[in-house]
């Protein structure tokens, strides 16, 4: 009897095989590996929007857009990613001009912001804009009165020395919203002025983090009194904590164009360009507002969101995306930046 247990034993498992294979979802459609730059809840709605709508299984990694620029290009030997989504442009369009992403055209690009296809030009079809958010600060009402400060409302204001130690901003080596910041007062103020700013606001600051929107989680939770980080990053801190307020500093400021790549040399690059032309769409960029981000979609199809920046009535600069995006000014801003801000004893 035992022999003729074992025998049906054998097949009742392969029948329980064949049932447990059968309802496990098929992905006929390939893979992708992503590297995203926007916040963790929105890169993990974009990459299962993807997945599920197309079968192409997503492996997603979410870094700060410095932190992505330079993986991507120490891989470029043997590159590892498909597509690098999100993050400001400017390291975007460095690893443009360094050749480390490809051209390519979009089904849909017609449909875009003329600010979303002048990065495209720019980059020569190398980068384009998936979205848009300007500069600013914010900070914790509540802390700002019992420590009997002075409400900040121009970016001159942060350098007052009754700020010491109450300034959180990202360091601009691993974090696109950081660097705009550093372009953007470069580009007020002209470098020699701006440095002399950026050594004051030093005094000020007590950390550097690694993500740009850190500092806004970080004047929501009290742990410092003023932030400065993309205004729609504060904004999105607000809705959990009603005493922050968001200000577009009164000099005027920078902003960002969030860009998308294509990874040279990347091993999935057909499902890449799936992604390219489906995140450039109405639906695919609605995914934004509903996980709390509140940036300006690049396709003038896709509403606003509601609690967003209007653009069209903040002062903003003339921010040179080509310039500040290049390697040599990019590069050598940083440099600068480290030797003679982050290094400098506070």
């Amino acid at each position: 009897m035992l022999p003729h247990r074992s025998g049906t034993a054998v097949l009742i498992a392969a029948f329980v095989t064949i049932l447990i294979v059968s309802a496990l979802p098929v992905r006929a459609g390939g893979s992708l590996v992503m590297y995203c730059g926007v916040q963790e809840e929105w890169c993990r709605a974009v990459s299962t929007a993807f997945e599920r709508e197309t079968g192409i299984s997503v492996a997603m990694t979410r870094k700060s857009a410095g932190e992505v620029y330079a993986q991507v290009k120490a891989e470029a030997a043997n590159p590892r990613g498909d597509i690098w989504w999100g993050g400001t442009g400017d390291p975007h369009q460095q690893a443009a001009n360094e050749g480390l992403t490809i051209e390519y055209k979009p089904a849909n690009l017609n449909e875009l912001y003329d600010w979303a296809q002048r990065q495209w030009q720019e980059a020569r079809g190398r980068t384009i804009g998936i979205y848009s958010g300007a500069l600013g600060f914010g900070y914790n009402e509540k802390l700002l009165k019992a420590r009997g400060l002075p409400e900040p409302k121009c970016w001159a204001d942060l350098i007052n020395p009754a700020y010491k130690d109450e300034i959180q901003v990202a360091d601009p080596n691993s974090s696109g919203t950081a660097y705009n910041l550093l372009a953007t007062i470069v580009q007020i103020m002209g470098e020699e002025k701006g440095f002399a700013f950026l050594k004051a606001l030093h005094k000020n600051v007590n950390q550097y983090t690694k993500a740009g929107a850190a500092p806004a989680q970080a004047v929501n939770l009290g742990e410092t009194t003023i932030g400065i980080t993309f205004m729609h990053d504060m904004i999105a801190a607000a809705q959990d904590n009603p005493d922050i307020k968001t200000v577009a500093p009164c000099e005027g400021t920078g902003y960002e164009i969030g860009s998308m790549s294509l990874i040279k040399g990347a091993h999935n690059l057909e499902n890449a360009k799936k992604f390219y032309d489906w995140a450039l769409t109405p639906a695919a960029q609605e995914l934004a507002a509903q996980n709390k981000s509140y940036q300006t979609p690049s396709n003038k199809n896709t509403p606003l969101p509601k609690l967003g920046v209007d653009l069209s009535k903040t002062k903003l600069i003339d921010y040179d995306f080509a310039k500040y995006g290049s390697s040599e000014v990019r590069n050598a801003l940083l440099k600068r930046w480290t030797d003679e801000v982050k290094n400098q004893p506070r």
